[in-house]
């Protein structure tokens, strides 16, 4: 039976995937009568800003670090090179029965390189390659100008486990040819992570923080996030959907969480007209109404609270899509493709850059013109628990592929969008 499992992190979308997996290897060693799990947790320190880190373990309750490898920013050769270096020494020196890298950042497919290329040993046994599992497997977007599709595709085919979230990634990685035994459906554990800490984050203050009432009642508001490279680096296309997104704050505000690399590209493409600066000081209410009003990076309990009651949320990111499926709260993003199909059967709606697709999908949200939210098929708050019992064998080593899915969750309510 599996004893030691070493678990990576590197970037601010790892946490919320991987603390739900920390909870669930916990778990397991309170109930089970056999062979508990040493677990190591590796932070390469790809996201090494407090703001996109320390924030988030402390939300999360994630455990400390064991190791931690601070490789900081760079390009993605860089990135990659410097993760790889670190982590070939710590592969040799604690030789783990299998490496769980999560999501599609630099860290993840360095790591898993590393993984498959590394010959550890202990005492008196026979030297090994560790098994890999890729926890959120066989997401595409087809679209291999996204560093993340290379680092997921190149992920995918190293790994011995393969852990999916919705049907589309079990065919993708079928039309791949990766054999069915390696496949295992077994939901979304960020989602594990949201359900877990959605009451905490009703605590928050955040709401009264940035002025979103009136009196006590709460007023309609939206929320932006945007960082990839595709959207922000040209500073003229940039600048055009800031023209959308002043048109949409004429009729509610709009939170923009900055991204420390956006905001670098706001600060180099001189975009600061386009703001209200919550950096600097509270916004006067009328300026609010005629320019985005721009925020520190927020905690992840925070930003729980601030995205449940939005009247909309416009984003480029994957994993804000998917939390905004089971928050019932209406999705605009802001990319011409998804590697998360199912949340297109759920509200989100793609637009790429289109500053007139970006008003018109806006229009139709204050229209009440969206469909009804539903819950993703084993999006119920188990997938990590499925995981950890798949990696235990304690079912089977394959008990829980495409051909063997686990039971129909229980319902779960979806709260009606404010």
């Amino acid at each position: 039976m599996v004893s030691k499992i070493l678990s990576v992190v590197g970037a601010r979308p790892n946490f919320m995937k991987i603390a739900a997996i920390c909870e669930a290897i916990e778990e397991h060693n309170g109930r089970s009568t056999g062979r508990r799990i040493e677990h190591l947790l590796v932070h390469t320190g790809q996201h090494y800003d407090t703001n996109m880190s320390d924030f988030f373990f402390n939300d999360l309750e994630l455990p400390k670090p064991n190791l931690f490898l601070g490789v900081g920013s760079g390009s993605h050769s860089v990135q990659s090179a410097k993760v790889m270096e670190g982590f070939e020494g710590v592969l040799l020196a604690e030789s783990p029965d299998i490496v769980v890298v999560v999501g599609d950042v630099n860290s993840t497919v360095a790591c898993a390189l590393v993984t498959k290329k590394t010959w550890c040993s202990r005492t008196n046994d026979k030297a090994f390659i560790p098994k890999l599992a890729h926890v959120e497997a066989g997401l595409r977007s087809f679209d291999r100008s996204m560093p993340e599709e290379v680092n997921r595709v190149v992920t995918d085919a190293l790994s011995d486990y393969l852990f999916t979230t919705e049907e589309s990634a079990n065919l993708n990685l079928e039309r791949e040819g990766v054999p069915s035994d390696k496949i295992h459906f077994v939901g979304n554990v960020m989602i594990d992570t949201l359900l877990r800490h959605r009451s905490k984050a009703m605590e928050s203050t955040i709401l009264g923080d940035l002025q979103l009432f009136e009196g006590a009642q709460l007023k309609p508001y939206a929320i932006l996030t945007l960082h990839r490279p595709a959207n922000v680096d040209d500073s003229q296309k940039f600048a055009n959907m800031l023209e959308a997104f002043l048109e949409v704050s004429r009729h509610v505000p709009i939170i923009f969480p900055a991204h420390p690399r956006t905001l670098k590209q706001i600060q180099e493409g001189d975009l600061g007209d386009y703001f209200v600066d919550h950096f600097l000081g509270k916004p006067d209410p009328w300026d609010s109404r005629v320019r985005i009003r721009l925020v520190p990076p927020l905690g992840y309990l925070d930003f729980v609270q601030l995205m449940s009651h939005a009247k909309v949320v416009f984003t480029d990111s994957g994993g804000v899509q998917e939390e905004t499926t089971i928050l019932g709260v209406p999705c605009i993003t802001l990319r011409d493709n998804t590697e998360r199909p199912v949340t297109l059967q759920h509200g989100n709606v793609l637009v790429g850059a289109d500053p007139q697709k970006i008003i018109t999908e806006f229009l139709c949200v204050l229209q009440g013109n969206r469909p009804e939210p539903k819950i993703p098929r084993y999006w119920d708050g188990h997938s990590a628990r499925r995981i950890v019992r798949i990696l235990t064998e304690e079912q089977g080593p394959a008990c829980l592929s495409r051909a063997s899915a686990p039971a129909e969750p229980a319902v779960i309510e979806i709260p009606r969008h404010p």
